[in-house]
């Protein structure tokens, strides 16, 4: 029974603003931290998570690229058996939110501890984790620590990443954070993970809680237009070998196709260029080289893959029209995540048993979940978003909501424990 699993708002609360406090910003509106993967920051709020963990009688492990793990095997547990693990990372974007990934990392912690207070008694180990660099700000594109327990790509690859300055390896040795033995997802018996929705959706049905029946796909691609720089006074029109312009053809290309695909299919794609580096990058010269990244995304395979063969057909048609030449890599390529039936129809019944409103919804951002989805049984849940803000100062989620969906979180980790 979960009935008698009671949720310390007030101590989850504890943790995640404590944790603000690390990287703490700055911001004209709402609360903002600044914690990248093995900075100064970020290896506080390790410290603290690990502290909170011992002090719930967890076992502490933290394996070769920094993921750390509270283990708690009770008394009526098997020790053999598979454990039911929760969490989400403690990293940051620039200026971010408090909510984003410390929500899910105290969360199941907190579950822990409800579980800890009440009469039940798991048959499984229960393992919270904090995973190393979901944000891709630092070392990697994404979601590292999760990918290397997943199995999808190996401990030296991941250690071998730089910022530019350091290795990921040299980084977490600095902070104290370079373990041993890697964490292997596919021996957990399930997943769960709880993050602020991030959008609108929870908010404008006007219930607390999403449960999510997919995790969208994300292609991320390199690019570079190459032309010639010229000086903007002296070189005719018909004389430049502009890249920018050439780059901005293909700006509005990824926007326009994008856009028919999500009014036509699925109605999750989306098409960004959020990064774009003219050369020289001087107001009085014509940019002869423009690098830019392209993150295309969509529930379905087959809408990233049209995206994919639009950019590449552009570009072949600006190499025809004009006086360029182009680059095109694609290194970073996670199709759609499904989501466990199990372990979703686990979260509705909590929901109902603790009369939480529940909504489905996909998740139009990438997560850890994503990763380990591939290898266990798992579960995404999102908190309502006022004004769907997050990577941002302005993220916030209700303490009440947090509240309520802990306590889910809790229940769900409990049945699946059983």
């Amino acid at each position: 029974m979960t009935g008698d699993l009671i949720i310390d708002g007030d101590a989850l609360r504890e943790d995640i603003e404590q944790t603000a406090e690390f990287g703490g910003i700055k911001a004209p509106e709402g609360r903002g931290r600044t914690a990248l993967p093995a900075d100064e920051a970020n290896q506080k709020a390790r410290d603290y998570f690990v502290d909170r963990c011992k002090a719930a009688g967890l076992d502490i492990t933290i394996d070769p690229v920094g993921n750390i793990v509270g283990r708690w095997t009770p008394a009526s547990a098997d020790p053999e058996s598979a454990a039911v693990a929760a969490g989400s990372h403690l990293d940051s974007v620039p200026r971010g939110g408090i909510f984003d990934g410390p929500l899910g990392v105290f969360a199941a912690l907190e579950s822990v501890r409800a579980i800890q207070r009440s009469k039940i008694s798991p048959q499984r180990p229960i393992e919270v984790v904090s995973f190393t660099g979901e944000e891709g700000t630092r070392f990697a594109e994404g979601v590292l620590g999760s990918t290397v327990a997943a199995g999808k790509a190996s401990v030296d690859e991941m250690l071998s990443q730089t910022d530019g300055e350091i290795t990921l390896e040299a980084a977490l040795k600095n902070i104290g954070y370079y373990g041993s033995d890697r964490i292997n997802a596919n021996r957990w018996d399930s997943w769960l993970e709880l993050h602020i929705e991030q959008t609108t959706r929870l908010e404008d049905a006007g219930v607390p809680l999403g449960v999510v029946t997919d995790i969208t796909g994300t292609a991320r691609c390199h690019v570079t237009l190459t032309g010639h720089p010229d000086h903007a006074g002296t070189t005719a029109m018909d004389e430049r070998q502009d890249a920018l312009t050439a780059a901005s053809e293909l700006v509005l290309a990824v926007e326009s196709h994008a856009g028919d695909i999500a009014s036509s299919g699925s109605e999750t794609a989306v098409g960004t260029v959020g990064h774009l580096t003219p050369e020289p990058n001087t107001v009085n010269v014509v940019p002869g080289e423009v690098s830019l990244r392209i993150d295309l995304r969509s529930t379905k395979q087959s809408e990233i893959t049209s995206q994919l063969e639009h950019v590449q057909a552009k570009l072949t048609e600006i190499e025809a029209n004009r006086p360029i030449s182009t680059t095109f890599t694609c290194d970073y390529d996670i199709p759609p995540t499904p989501l466990s039936d199990r372990c979703r129809a686990t979260v509705k019944q909590a929901s109902e048993d603790h009369q939480v409103n529940t909504i489905d919804v996909h998740s139009g951002a990438g997560h850890d979940t994503m990763q380990i989805a591939d290898v266990t049984d798992a579960a995404l849940l999102f908190v309502a978003s006022e004004n769907g803000y997050s990577h941002s100062p302005k993220e916030k989620a209700e303490w009440e909501d947090c509240t309520a969906a802990t306590q889910i979180l809790a229940a769900s980790i409990a049945q699946l424990a059983k």
